[in-house]
């Protein structure tokens, strides 16, 4: 693999950009190999490329139904923060913060990562209390954040208005470390990353059932013919009901679309993310201008991939009343992701009933901030079977009752 570099760029602008080799090789699957990722988003390919950097597996498939970062990753609004209210939440998305700081530089790849801040509104006296204990619950974890007032709300986002006629600003929980990076950026450098490993990242290949032998997996039948395995990591996010289903098993978890949407490209005059949980949206402003919008699940079941019409007029009608400039704004374009989502608001990173099976999924609508904390975490849990990481989001958590409930500290879930 040719490192990027400024010297690379002048060297191939002599040349008329003739001399850029492919970022990721596309093999056609092989027989068998020792570990096999089902998913090529970014927590798929997260765990391949820890697998091979921290663990020295590198035979290792990535098996992708679509094409690269197509599903969430692609979909996403692209929030990176971690102050979560539990400890065990705190502690696996500090990690996936602190890695995303020096990502660029660890896969040789821009993922374009911004610390811009992210603070959330507290808008009643109820938000007020949950957020000045988040605050302390993060001093304790060691997690950099701050209970703020709404003068210094107003210093950091100007355009914002704090005296709204319904939910007045009344201060936030803000992270200064907290913010955006380019999501497609982040599944592409680790897919480059783990192409020059010498991994297969193979397109196009829909795993279609999955075979196993006394309680231990074996391998998968896909649309490309059935490939053997020792171990098995289902990173499918919405769809992992449907991969444990064929590996004889059941998730607690539901499918639902989350909906987001841009604005047409603006001057520059947000440089922070700002998430208002009581009118249920947030907000920030990507590199080329575009307001980045975006607010709950649905609420219902299902697994489309498009906007609505409805959804969108109520979340853009509610973050008017905080941002009222934003109602002379024109939509440039809405999608949907199918986010998984658990009854506590907390991921499952666990072994699974059948043998050499693992399962990465219910990050709901929050799973990008965790990338790379979460490819850590699977790839240890993986290589080893354990993770200090990943120990508190075991499936036996929901048979013990013991859950790691976020869901006021995940705000709108994101």
């Amino acid at each position: 693999m040719k490192r990027y570099s400024a010297f690379a760029i002048a060297r191939e602008a002599l040349r008329h950009h003739s001399g850029w080799e492919r970022a990721w090789a596309s093999p056609e699957p092989k027989r068998k190999y020792d570990v096999i990722i089902v998913g090529a988003g970014g927590h798929g390919l997260a765990t391949a490329y820890y697998l091979g950097k921290n663990f020295g597996i590198t035979n290792v498939a990535v098996l992708e139904k679509g094409w690269l970062g197509g599903g969430n990753t692609g979909r996403n609004t692209t929030i990176i923060r971690s102050n979560y209210l539990q400890d065990a939440s705190a502690a696996i998305y500090e990690k996936s913060r602190s890695l995303y700081e020096d990502l660029s530089q660890d896969l040789n790849y821009n993922v374009m990562f911004s610390p811009r801040g992210v603070m959330m509104l507290a808008q009643t006296h109820h938000e007020v209390r949950g957020y000045q204990r988040t605050a302390h619950a993060n001093a304790l974890q060691g997690v950099a954040t701050e209970y703020i007032g709404p003068e210094r709300v107003k210093e950091l986002c100007p355009i914002i208005c704090i005296d709204g006629p319904r939910y007045p600003v009344l201060g936030a929980l803000w992270q200064p470390r907290g913010g955006t990076a380019r999501h497609d950026a982040v599944a592409w450098g680790y897919a480059r990353a783990c192409s020059a490993m010498g991994m297969d990242i193979i397109q196009k290949c829909e795993v279609t059932g999955v075979r196993s032998e006394g309680g231990k997996v074996r391998g998968v039948e896909t649309s490309k013919g059935p490939i053997e395995c020792d171990k098995l990591g289902v990173v499918v996010a919405g769809h992992s009901g449907v991969l444990a289903e064929m590996a004889g098993f059941r998730l607690p978890i539901e499918s639902v679309a989350l909906q987001a949407l841009v604005s047409e490209p603006i001057k520059p005059c947000m440089d922070v993310v700002v998430m208002a949980n009581t009118v249920h949206g947030y907000m920030s402003q990507s590199d080329k201008g575009e307001m980045v919008i975006g607010g709950g699940a649905d609420g219902y079941n299902n697994y489309t991939q498009r906007g609505s019409f409805h959804h969108i007029e109520e979340t853009v009608r509610a973050l008017i009343e905080t941002f009222p400039m934003i109602s002379r704004l024109k939509m440039l374009r809405q999608w949907g992701g199918i986010v998984d989502m658990t009854g506590d608001r907390s991921p499952i990173l666990s072994k699974t009933p059948l043998e050499g099976c693992f399962i990465n999924c219910g990050w709901g609508t929050g799973g990008f901030k965790a990338i790379p904390g979460s490819g850590w975490g699977m790839a240890q849990l993986m290589a080893t079977g354990a993770s200090p990481l990943t120990a508190e989001f075991s499936l036996d958590r929901f048979k013990e009752g013991r859950f790691i409930d976020e869901s006021v500290a995940a705000g709108v879930a994101h």
